[in-house]
């Protein structure tokens, strides 16, 4: 049976491209990097655990890919740009076949992205991966939480809650169409983090946030750190077409692994906003700060819909 140095020499070693800001690399204690004068290092780190994250049918290759988009996710809402990524890759035996597969899910995006893998760990136990992913933002302009304003309009990138339909779907409390099940499956296991969005908005937002947890809870999160609310129309939302129908707000607003940014602007800059963003995705504006505290969600005829208490808690 080989052994962890093994391991990490078949499957992890140059799995990346190198890059020239790396001094050192895996081998040693830990790795040396060089970031570039005048920025400031960012750092996420973030833990799948079987069973809680990702469902135990998951790809290998699909779980590769997540483990690190999740945390480039938390880089783009910082207006990051990714460079280097730590592993620790927790399995309950030695299976070559499925730990190549992970190592080339995690591999395609890495490179896609020019993130340089340099170093982690290894160890026998339940199956659980953690990233540690490190970019770089110019001095004095990451994206932060605390920053929106009432007035503001907030917006989302890309759609809302079709990953949350491919959980429902798989713990047997949603039957989907056939078309619509691989296209929230896919979603749900292939998210795409949005680097460019994020640094397009550097100097334009004034507080920005990934969608992990569920719409409604992250924009809260927002304005909890901000010291403001906001007022989300229903309406505006962008939705997959008939989502509404198949599960209801609570779940689509509330289910997580969106991993799209949500963040707020002034009305001055949307203008400015469309043109940074150009070839971004899709954004959608879908609702305003307010002064008064809490996320407030209403319908079509400005109705509230019941929205508190959602969002993904891990120990909940």
């Amino acid at each position: 049976m080989p052994g962890e140095f093994e391991l990490i020499a078949r499957h992890f070693a140059r799995l990346t491209p190198p890059r020239p800001d790396v001094s050192l690399a895996a081998g040693d204690d830990a790795a040396l990097l060089r970031p570039a004068p005048g920025h400031e290092l960012v750092a996420a780190v973030d833990t799948l655990v079987e069973g809680v994250h990702f469902f135990a049918d998951c790809a290998p290759a699909a779980l590769g890919h997540k483990a690190l988009a999740v945390n480039l996710s938390d880089l783009a809402a910082m207006g990051a740009q990714p460079a280097w990524a730590l592993l620790a890759l927790t399995v309950p035996r030695v299976d070559d076949t499925w730990l190549a597969q992970f190592a080339r899910g995690f591999a395609e995006l890495a490179q896609a992205f020019g993130v340089a893998l340099v170093g982690g760990d290894t160890c026998r136990g339940p199956l659980a991966v953690s990233v540690t992913a490190l970019g770089q933002v110019p001095q004095g302009r990451a994206l932060r939480r605390a920053g929106a304003r009432p007035g503001d309009a907030v917006y989302v990138s890309g759609q809302i809650g079709v990953a949350a339909l491919a959980v429902q779907a798989r713990r047997g409390m949603l039957a989907l169409p056939a078309a619509l099940a691989e296209e929230a499956g896919r979603r749900l296991d292939y998210p795409q983090p949005r680097l460019e969005l994020g640094q397009a908005l550097r100097d334009l937002a004034t507080a920005a946030i990934d969608v992990s947890d569920g719409l409604l809870a992250d924009l809260g999160h927002i304005c909890a750190a901000s010291g403001v609310g906001a007022r989300l129309e229903l309406q505006r939302l962008p939705l997959l077409a008939g989502a509404l129908a198949l599960a209801g707000p609570q779940v689509l607003l509330g289910g997580g692994d969106d991993y799209e940014l949500c963040f707020t602007v002034s009305p001055a800059q949307e203008a400015a906003l469309m043109r940074a963003a150009a070839g971004c995705g899709p954004l959608t504006r879908i609702g305003r700060i307010e002064a008064a505290p809490g996320v407030r969600l209403v319908d079509g005829e400005g109705c509230a819909v019941p929205c508190e208490g959602l969002g993904h808690d891990h120990f909940r």
